[in-house]
């Protein structure tokens, strides 16, 4: 009897070892989800925007730094426990901690950044520098 037809683990041909690993096959993406909430990005004429979807954090427990042109957003979403005990069938909500890093285009004035946070949405806008019409210079003519 060949090793396939006993469906010994690992052999090629068993379908017993892809079936022990379903429920983790989409645990680096669950992970990569968890830490990673959802963000848009824009760009407009003299802003650029982040707005991030961060339901169920306080603004106290959200951090945002800019260092060599990398905007950090940083912050956890807390787990308050209630006193009385309750039997969970499932629990899809997520908390902990959550950090997104956004690598920034040259040419930003990085001390005019804004942000604001409203009904669970982050919007950050970073002001572009204007670039100036460069001036109309004259430009004498010499004689020999």
């Amino acid at each position: 009897m060949a090793v396939e037809d006993k469906k010994v683990p690992g052999a090629q041909g068993s379908h017993f070892w892809p079936n022990v690993f379903d429920p983790l096959r989409d645990f680096g993406h669950a992970v990569s989800n968890f830490f990673s909430p959802s963000a848009d990005a824009s760009n407009s004429k003299d802003t650029y925007e982040i707005s991030m979807e961060l339901p169920g954090v306080e603004e106290k427990d959200i951090d945002i730094s800019i260092h060599d042109n990398v905007l950090t957003i940083m912050g956890e979403k807390k787990f308050e426990q209630e006193k009385k005990e309750k039997d969970y069938y499932f629990s899809e909500r997520r908390y902990g901690s959550f950090q997104r890093s956004f690598r920034l285009p040259p040419g930003i004035q990085q001390n005019d950044i804004d942000a604001h946070f409203k009904n669970g949405v982050l919007t950050v806008k970073i002001p572009k520098m204007l670039e100036q019409e460069p001036e109309r210079q004259k430009i004498d003519i010499r004689t020999e």
